[in-house]
């Protein structure tokens, strides 16, 4: 499943940066807004979920620079950010500014989620509940700023275009509306998954120390239990 997930992953990234959409936005805010939803919520969950609990996971190896609360807080400081009229202004009119936006919303959106998902597995409630927590606040700050975009009664970008013969505040509406249903689901979804092992993981089983940690001297040569190592990459789960 994961090398499914890994594979699906950056198909996606690879027809949203290679395809049509980078020229479309620069004439779409719609098409400029499915553009960041293919990077962030569709391609980063996947490839996060991909590499979560592999041996190249990094919250493995870094945990402190991934946790939940503060990746959450940090994307919605660069999604704010560049929905700010200079910044995305700079993105849309500007080759380097879509490079930077793009690549800034892909290690955010990866930020989020594999700090929700990655580390070892199976996940420890701490980690689980404050990933909950998390991808709902994104959740919520995705369909704020979606629903702000589809219910604005002006545009609020002067620079704005409207693709593919649209009225400019039609074409906005529409970009919003992308932002609140495929942002809003996906981080809505991800946060009731994690909801669900919650529920389905006792707290006797979360607390329980590894294997290899009550075993005696004599036996601790013995391999590790399913569970105590990563995952290898290539491998499902």
């Amino acid at each position: 499943m994961k090398p499914l997930l890994w594979n699906l992953g950056w198909v996606v990234l690879i027809l949203a940066w290679l395809g049509p959409l980078p020229f479309w936005a620069g004439y779409s805010f719609a098409a400029h807004m499915t553009l960041h939803m293919a990077v962030v919520a569709v391609a980063a969950p996947l490839l996060s979920i991909a590499a979560a609990g592999c041996r190249y996971d990094p919250v493995r190896r870094w945990p402190r620079f991934f946790s939940p609360l503060p990746a959450s807080l940090g994307e919605l400081v660069i999604v704010w950010a560049w929905h700010a009229p200079g910044l995305h202004h700079f993105a849309r009119h500007s080759t380097i500014g879509l490079v930077i936006e793009q690549s800034m919303f892909l290690a955010a959106g990866v930020w989020v989620w594999l700090s929700a998902f990655g580390g070892r597995l199976p996940r420890s409630r701490s980690r689980s509940g404050a990933g909950v927590i998390a991808l709902l606040l994104t959740s919520m700050h995705m369909t704020f700023l979606g629903a702000l975009l589809a219910m604005s009664p002006r545009l609020l970008y002067v620079h704005h275009h409207g693709g593919g013969g649209l009225p400019p505040l039609l074409d906005q509406h529409i970009g919003g509306a992308v932002m609140l249903v495929v942002g809003g689901i996906a981080f809505l979804a991800g946060g009731l998954w994690l909801t669900r092992d919650l529920l389905l993981t006792s707290p006797r089983q979360a607390s329980r120390p590894p294997a290899q940690a009550s075993r005696p001297p004599a036996q601790a040569s013995r391999p590790p239990a399913p569970g105590d190592e990563p995952i290898p990459c290539g491998e499902t789960s």
